[in-house]
């Protein structure tokens, strides 16, 4: 089932996801709901906040950006059929150069910014199967990673703007969670649903 996409200004985005245990109520259909979702709106990553859960889940399918020319060879052999489920997880490290890309995010159409990252993350997880994940990723599989991650601790990618770039969006996303977009997909939004 395509569930809506929660739109900037909700505040479940900001809360810091609970971990979830393996009786969590359908969790096998939510999973494919977070999938039929992200795929629907064009995505490559989806955390359980943007549908308004503040649990500790994430889905990934990179396979999208692999196909992308401009980067190389070695970066789209990792994105092609990178596909996982992201359950309680807990960024470990962040090592490496910062390093600056180009970002968007489902709940914030239409906002794409220059956002620096660390370029290797360690990561520790449980799959759907609940079975424990140590893991190290570098480059854009990385950064795909942190951005979801980031769902699950309430930090959005605008977060990591300067204080001047923030101003300048801030009009633009006053009109997000108003509803004052269109986008191609599903969204609920916050300022709309409390009837302002």
């Amino acid at each position: 089932m395509i569930l809506p996409i929660i739109a900037y200004g909700d505040p479940v985005l900001r809360k810091v996801g609970t971990d979830i245990a393996k009786d969590y109520p359908k969790l096998e259909t939510l999973v494919e709901n977070m999938w039929e979702t992200m795929y629907n709106a064009s995505g490559v990553g989806l955390a359980a906040p943007q549908i308004g859960l503040p649990i500790r889940l994430f889905v990934i399918d990179t396979t999208p950006f692999s196909e992308d020319e401009d980067l190389s060879p070695e970066d789209q052999k990792a994105l092609d059929g990178f596909k996982k489920v992201f359950v309680n997880a807990k960024i470990e490290e962040e090592t490496g150069e910062e390093w600056n890309f180009n970002e968007g995010c489902l709940s914030i159409p239409d906002v794409r910014e220059d956002v620096n990252r660390k370029e290797t993350i360690k990561i520790t997880y449980l799959d759907e199967n609940f079975n424990e994940k140590s893991e190290s990723y570098g480059g854009l599989l990385a950064r795909v990673i942190q951005h979801e991650y980031d769902h699950i601790e309430g930090i959005l990618f605008t977060d990591k703007l300067s204080s001047l770039k923030k101003r300048l969006l801030k009009g633009k996303l006053s009109n997000i969670s108003k509803g004052k977009i269109s986008a191609d997909y599903r969204m609920r939004f916050p300022d709309i649903k409390k009837g302002r």
